[in-house]
């Protein structure tokens, strides 16, 4: 995770105060150290700090400070499912510690091992050459596929995410939070063309798995040097539901463009070694052992839930919530993109 990009202070980007943690990890590991705390980047939802005290590192990730959607910065259910994945055939950061006394930093927090290695934005990746391209795209699928294979009941995340149809459940879900955050000359006709008509078409399928929930390129450590996952992060938005929602949002890439959250559209994908989007799933199914194919319903749903979390991420920046500067006109433009490739699936289904 060599993603540094801020040090120790609110203009940087800390959004709490480092002595009270200096305080905190003193009585934690003992002894009295200087903390050294900086901010990462990348991800606007819950802010994630590099922590050194001496010659003990760790990562500090926390709740926002002011939270629109509780459910939506699950920083509990992200512990848990860390500590369940840890030492399974998905790599996961080690947990360290959980702290829910909201006195010591104003949100819960939790701390995790620091995994080094390379954090790639673009699905271009740039600097590899083709070879390593091919075989980072195969390990992003295998890992993929390895979550999905897990046991939910052998890891003990049997309880995990609640019965009954899980794309009923997230649809719900998703268009209240849509409904919270649209307002105005912000609003988004294409995305409300897209919640009517996957609700016309929820699947039935039983199909059920432990799903990521943001399974995407930004969240994933790769070797320092090697082209292969020794990471995956950010599990805020994980749950038991359909794997098909995973792949669908992780192929998403071929269907954005580079300043879209890192896409393919539109790059020379055979020069650069990158696998077609048929190919790359093809990988996926055969190492999941999956018996179902990706739908449109499964790619709008993808474009639908991508959308939402964007609008969100506007009405955080708006409100002065966010930790980037343009947090707001990147949530805005994310929104009204996902919202146009699903529109845009849709025509090409009839």
């Amino acid at each position: 995770m060599n993603r540094q990009v801020a040090t120790a202070g609110p203009e940087r980007g800390v959004d709490f105060e480092v002595a009270r943690l200096a305080g905190y990890l003193d009585a934690l590991l003992g002894g009295s150290h200087p903390v050294e705390v900086a901010r990462t980047e990348g991800g606007m939802s819950n802010p994630t700090y590099f922590l050194r005290r001496g010659d003990w590192e760790a990562v500090l990730r926390k709740q926002p400070g002011a939270v629109l959607m509780p459910s939506a910065h699950a920083i509990d259910r992200e512990y848990r499912v860390l500590n369940a994945l840890h030492g399974s055939a998905v790599p996961v950061p080690r947990p360290l510690h959980w702290c829910a006394d909201r006195e010591v930093l104003g949100t819960p927090f939790y701390l995790m091992e620091r995994v080094h290695g390379r954090v790639f934005h673009e699905y271009a990746t740039p600097g590899l050459d083709r070879d390593e391209r091919r075989q980072l795209f195969d390990s992003m699928a295998a890992t993929m596929a390895a979550i999905h294979r897990l046991d939910p009941a052998v890891l003990g995340l049997a309880d995990y995410g609640r019965p009954g149809n899980y794309f009923l459940r997230q649809l719900s879900r998703w268009s209240t939070q849509w409904q919270q955050f649209r307002h105005g000359a912000d609003d988004n006709p294409d995305l409300h063309r897209i919640v009517a008509w996957l609700a016309e078409r929820v699947p039935e399928s039983e199909t059920l798995a432990l799903c990521h929930g943001d399974f995407r390129i930004g969240n994933i450590v790769f070797h320092p040097s090697e082209p292969r996952v020794v990471g995956v992060l950010d599990w805020e938005l994980s749950t038991l539901g359909h794997p098909l929602v995973d792949v669908a949002f992780n192929s998403q890439a071929w269907r954005m463009a580079p300043d879209e959250n890192g896409g393919l559209l539109g790059l020379p994908l055979k020069a650069l070694g990158i696998p077609s989007e048929a190919d790359y799933l093809e990988r996926y199914y055969v190492a999941a052992g999956s018996r179902e194919r990706m739908t449109t319903f499964h790619q709008v749903f993808a474009m639908f839930r991508g959308a939402v979390g964007s609008a969100g991420v506007a009405v955080r920046g708006e409100g002065g919530n966010a930790f980037l500067p343009d947090a707001a006109r990147i949530g805005r433009k994310l929104a009204l993109a996902y919202a146009q490739r699903g529109a845009r699936l849709i025509e090409d289904e009839r």
